[in-house]
């Protein structure tokens, strides 16, 4: 049996960045995603076999001492035969699959972006600062008009209270994203 060679990553120039199309591609299977959240877990190389074990624990729901072989080796076939050729070729991950080590690579921050997670239960923040902005120049409209109790309050207040809105707004925004990423 011949040794595997290392399967080399996709080096593109500054000009030849992946295009949507292979990063949807890249991210549009579970498992390749999973690898990608797990690698930036892990940091620096990981093992595929440690690799399809916590993915198979995922998957299955379960601990990892409680997955069983049959789980764990139909993941690892999976992602040996398709999913880190996959992500190789697409230059996310180094794979040196005759040592059975995995590693990001530069090019996998670009997929940082899409792998931002949004509940059923969440407002997307475009929404959110939207109406941020509109309840403002609300306020604002009344106080401009001299409406009572908005006119009695001064310019320079509103002025604080919209950037203490806008940038708690923007905390909370930075924090909820951070969380919800796959790392």
């Amino acid at each position: 049996m011949t040794p595997q060679l290392k399967t080399p990553a996709r080096v593109p120039d500054d000009e030849e960045r992946p295009s949507r199309d292979e990063i949807f591609t890249a991210l549009s299977n579970r498992r390749r995603r999973n690898v990608i959240k797990y690698l930036k877990r892990a940091g620096d190389d990981a093992r595929v076999r440690d690799i399809a074990e916590q993915l198979a624990a995922w998957e299955n729901d379960l601990e990892i001492p409680e997955v069983t072989y049959k789980q764990r080796k139909r993941v690892y076939t999976a992602l040996h035969q398709s999913h880190l050729p996959k992500l190789a070729a697409s230059g996310f991950i180094e794979y040196e699959s005759d040592r059975g080590l995995v590693s990001l690579t530069d090019e996998s921050r670009q997929l940082e972006v899409y792998l931002e997670i949004v509940s059923d239960n969440e407002i997307l923040w475009s929404e959110y600062y939207v109406g941020l902005a509109v309840v403002c120049g609300l306020l604002a409209a009344a106080a401009w008009v001299g409406t009572v109790p908005f006119g009695s309050v001064s310019g320079y207040a509103y002025a604080l209270l919209f950037a203490l809105l806008f940038g708690v707004s923007g905390l909370i925004h930075r924090t909820i994203t951070r969380r919800n990423r796959v790392e």
